[in-house]
């Protein structure tokens, strides 16, 4: 159930093997005649596309960025309190390793030169409206008297970034699937914030309504989703 391919000289086409060659070998390993060798089209009709590398690599941010907020808000919906809501941000976020991977590999490689683009850039909005809608969840948690009362700012960035370096430890085809490597993320967080853990079996279960909602959720038909080869 995974997209159609682009034609090689479509945009899209264009970024899709830009993200996937930044994944592989990083940005710096990444070049305009390696795309366009791979695609068969001249490096002429990227520059017509995206103008520069760096626009290019733009792009992949705000799109990667763009599809985590519009799954985090059909999550958020789906989901009745703050601490399932929560749960289900987190299990999306180890989800991505398999379900998006060569995006998510791309972004999370390239992280820190994102943090360095200017304030003002489509992704670096983006992803700060992201992070607020993860603090938001907290703050509302904190507030239903769900979660103990914690630095919402400094714990939301913790939270985002415990899952920035999974792309370095995590294998698709290793010994943990990403389910029960999100169950323990969310075992971790949750257990730190919760005042009554007894709800924690539930919403880390790898098999439970919570996981098998979200998988739904960032798998629905029309999603720019990459799925496994089975």
């Amino acid at each position: 159930m995974g997209r159609r391919a682009a034609e090689p000289g479509k945009s899209g086409a264009i970024l899709d093997v830009f993200t996937r060659q930044v994944a592989e070998k990083g940005y710096d390993g990444t070049s305009f005649s390696g795309v366009a060798s791979e695609l068969g089209i001249s490096q002429g009709l990227i520059v017509h596309h995206y103008g520069t590398k760096a626009r290019l690599l733009e792009a992949l941010h705000a799109s990667y960025v763009q599809q985590r907020i519009d799954d985090a808000e059909r999550i958020i919906a789906e989901f009745a309190t703050p601490t399932e809501r929560m749960a289900g941000v987190l299990h999306a976020s180890i989800l991505y390793q398999v379900l998006d991977r060569n995006r998510t590999v791309a972004f999370q490689r390239e992280v820190a030169r994102f943090t360095r683009q200017d304030e003002t850039s489509e992704g670096r909005q983006l992803r700060r409206r992201y992070i607020g809608m993860m603090r938001s969840t907290l703050e509302s948690g904190i507030d239903s008297g769900e979660f103990r009362p914690v630095d919402g700012s400094i714990r939301t960035l913790l939270i985002f970034g415990a899952a920035q370096w999974a792309w370095t430890w995590f294998e698709p085809e290793g010994r943990r699937s990403a389910e029960q490597v999100g169950a323990e993320l969310v075992d971790f967080t949750l257990g730190s914030l919760l005042k009554d853990r007894s709800s924690l079996p539930r919403l880390c279960d790898p098999d439970g309504p919570i996981v098998a909602a979200v998988i739904k959720i960032i798998t629905e038909e029309g999603a720019p989703k990459e799925l496994p080869d089975k």
